[in-house]
């Protein structure tokens, strides 16, 4: 299923998820931590792939298409579970 967001609100859920949990996401799926970087708009594909991320320049850094929101969900569970610690 297909999700879009802002730019920006992509890249805050990023930077509010806790240490290694882009190790902990990767490992889970199998995948490079450089592919999860790159999903929350990172661009180094030498180390990582594209994960169906479709960026359109606008408002609040621009729209997001997320072709699979896999990656989104279980960093959104991340926060979650670490929000009812604090």
């Amino acid at each position: 299923m297909t999700k879009t967001i802002s730019f920006n609100d992509l890249r805050r859920i990023k930077d509010s998820l806790p240490d290694g949990s882009i190790r902990q996401i990767a490992d889970k799926l199998n995948v490079t931590p450089q592919t999860v970087r790159n999903y929350f708009g990172g661009t180094n594909y030498e180390f990582g792939k594209n994960c169906g991320v479709h960026i359109e320049p606008g408002p609040d850094g621009g729209i997001v298409v997320l072709d699979d929101t896999t990656i989104y969900d279980m960093a959104v569970e991340i926060i979650q579970a670490q929000n009812k610690e604090d």
